[in-house]
């Protein structure tokens, strides 16, 4: 995974190598964490925009109708509503196992740009050390 020089955003983690579990498994055990740990506040409020996956055959319509009704392509993983919010892309431990999708450093570097917490994780741990990170500031 390719990342630029100096991004708008904080990086967290990224120095593993080796066998890890899958994008999907990391979001699940992040969210599970949040909701039991903060079941009234922050786990009430996190939410992950799902916008990936809708392209497929047949489903032309659908996406027109999705994005009119909100959608963004690129939108992060996590987002927390707060001030600032908390915005994390979440991949894989290992970043070598991990790539960009369209439109998700520019979401990324435009939530950074707009005062929010915006920050890329490896893993699940790594999710979890930037959003104490957050709720310190």
């Amino acid at each position: 995974m390719k990342l630029p020089e100096q991004p708008a955003y904080r990086i967290f983690g990224g120095d593993y190598r080796g066998a890890c579990p899958t994008e999907d498994m990391e979001q699940i055990t992040f969210f599970n964490m949040i909701r039991r740990s903060f079941p009234e506040t922050h786990g009430l409020l996190a939410i992950h925009p799902r916008n990936e996956g809708l392209k497929t055959a047949g489903q032309f319509a659908a996406v027109q109708r999705h994005r009119a009704e909100g959608m963004t392509a690129g939108a992060a993983d996590i987002v927390i509503p707060g001030a600032p919010a908390f915005v994390c892309e979440l991949k894989r431990r290992d970043p070598r196992k991990s790539q960009w999708q369209d439109g998700q450093e520019a979401y990324l570097t435009a939530s950074a740009n707009m005062g929010a917490f915006a920050c890329l994780a490896f893993g699940w741990e790594a999710a979890w050390e930037a959003f104490e990170a957050w709720i310190a500031i």
